[in-house]
């Protein structure tokens, strides 16, 4: 008779075939790897050595110039700036990170105005990390290959400002009266500020594109979001029911414009400037950030990466928590006042479920859709009157000035004003460089870019954007795997939203001006993601990848 292995057997035989098949290290592979270790143990303990006899010698020397408030983010500075350097990846990770902290941090250690660029002390040394990579290696940095020459172009157009308007705003100040003093600026510094602002995060497609090196790191990202989205919206909710309860006054019992006026002393714990005038049915909260706009755009970025991870994820435990992220979205995009949250996050969801084919997945939209509607049909039940007057507040702004007729009166104001067709200067008509001197405040994007860098350099934009939107879709197009497919195409129409989005200026203020660059190189890895788990079918192939990752 034949005899039939039993399950404990069968079990122990597959276990035994595994460990046959697990490639085994020899000796010489071994104490190369123990080498390795203990080289890498000792760099370590010599940049920290380094590192910190360096920062604080510099922070000795400030703090005799500005005191502690100097000397403190100087130090911290250097520390993270020479581990940033060492070890890109890990910055890249901690800068996506502190970006939508950041805001909170900042007014936690001082509000020095140092704090404002910190997350640029994780940016730009792990950008250096990655390009010296890329040249020792023989790869390109700026990726996709496709955008080099728009990207060349705009960069060329911004220099000719910078050195022409800025630099002729530096050397031949216009004239003043005999009684006026004449205004202290520095045009170039300006200038050089407002083209980091304009183009300073382009690199951070190739930056992301090489951090993700295979399928575990990219789903390390992806639930890395949802976790800082989820941590977000919690605070923004404690936030809103800090000042609800009247632990927090807010705005309350002011007088004339400061009901209405977003304003530090009436910080919450949590990020910065916010107005909480129940009274008179105003309420703009800034959640983990420095202002209120800067939470409504991250607010609605998010809802493209809740959607993403929630109908894309292999884990169901993963699908339920992204999803639980877009309920949140939706729940703070109703109680922060902010209008423009209140439309397009909603807005965005019906497009992304048009755009993306996930309408048609029944099995797995209906549940999630019954589960949204429950959510959001108690928050409304439960809060009548948030919803009444956040709808209320949203017809009264639109019926008062309608979008489109403000962004047509924005591009017409400076079509007229622009100096020339070179602009009228880098940084004029961007917030961060009013230190540096006077700016002008342009509230939608295209007709800044138009102010700065003139007619040319906003044609030169545009051919940039809508490239990088081109080459987006078709590589979402040419994913053949379904969950990497749908994740691109969500991506793609985050890209597509943002490109020509002009109310506003996302792409010139925290977080949009990070997540539309950055996650632009992860759509781009996803094609390369989905070969290497063609190869994974091959166990020579694997082995290689994962010796050579090593």
């Amino acid at each position: 008779m034949p005899k039939f292995k039993t399950k404990s057997q069968s079990s122990k035989n597959s276990k035994k075939q595994a460990k046959k098949e697990t490639p085994t290290l020899s000796l010489k592979e071994r104490l190369a790897q123990k080498r390795k270790a203990a080289q890498a143990r000792k760099e370590l303990i010599s940049l920290l050595t380094t590192a910190t006899f360096g920062g604080v010698f510099v922070g000795i020397l400030l703090f005799f110039v500005g005191g502690m408030k100097m000397a403190a983010p100087a130090v911290l500075g250097i520390l993270v700036m020479s581990f940033s350097f060492k070890y890109p990846r890990q910055a890249l990770f901690a800068f996506i990170i502190y970006v939508p902290i950041g805001g909170t941090i900042t007014y936690y250690l001082g509000n020095s105005p140092i704090l404002q660029l910190a997350k640029d002390s994780f940016y730009v040394p792990a950008l250096i990390g990655f390009w010296q990579t890329c040249r020792k290696q023989g790869l390109p940095l700026i990726i996709p290959q496709g955008i080099k020459i728009p990207l060349y172009i705009v960069l060329g157009c911004s220099l000719l400002t910078l050195l022409f308007i800025n630099g002729g705003q530096q050397f031949n100040p216009p004239s003043v009266g005999l009684l006026e003093n004449a205004p202290k600026e520095i045009p170039i510094g300006m200038g050089i500020l407002g083209l980091k602002v304009f183009l300073g995060y382009v690199p951070l497609i190739g930056c992301a594109y090489y951090l993700i090196r295979n399928k575990q790191d990219f789903l390390f990202l992806s639930r890395l979001q949802i976790v800082l989205i989820i941590l977000c919206c919690v605070l923004g909710l404690i936030q809103y029911l800090l000042l609800l309860t009247g632990v927090c006054q807010g705005t309350r019992g002011l007088e004339g414009d400061a009901l209405f006026r977003a304003t530090l002393e009436a910080r919450c714990y949590f990020g910065g400037a916010l107005v909480y005038s129940p009274e008179e049915g105003i309420i703009r909260l800034p959640g983990t950030f420095v202002a209120p706009w800067q939470w409504a755009w991250f607010l609605i970025a998010s809802t493209f990466f809740t959607f993403a991870t929630g109908f894309t994820d292999p884990s169901v435990i993963w699908r339920m928590l992204g999803l639980g992220s877009l309920a949140l979205v939706f729940i703070n995009a109703v109680v922060s006042g902010q209008r423009i949250a209140l439309a397009l996050v909603p807005t965005c969801f019906i497009i992304l479920l048009l755009l993306t084919g996930q309408i048609a997945n029944l099995k797995r939209f209906i549940p999630i859709g019954i589960g949204l509607a429950l959510i959001l049909g108690i928050a409304m039940v439960t809060n009548p009157a948030v919803v009444q007057e956040r709808t209320e507040s949203f017809t009264s702004r639109w019926d008062a000035s309608p979008p489109q007729d403000f962004i047509v009166q924005q591009f017409e104001e400076n079509w007229k004003n622009v100096d020339g067709p070179l602009g009228s200067g880098l940084g004029r008509a961007t917030n961060s460089a009013r230190a540096m001197g006077s700016t002008k405040l342009v509230e939608t994007y295209y007709p800044k870019v138009l102010f700065e860098v003139g007619i040319v350099g906003l044609l030169a934009f545009l051919a940039l954007v809508t490239t990088l939107t081109i080459i987006a879709f078709k590589t979402y197009r040419s994913i053949k795997n379904r969950n990497f497919r749908s994740y691109g195409a969500a991506l793609w129409v985050f890209i597509l939203f943002i490109s020509y989005n002009t109310y506003y200026y996302p792409l010139d203020v925290d977080p949009v001006a990070v997540y539309y660059w950055f996650f632009a190189g992860v759509l781009f890895k996803l094609p390369v993601l989905e070969k290497q788990e063609k190869e994974d079918t091959d166990p020579q192939q694997k082995t290689k990848r994962k010796r050579l990752q090593t």
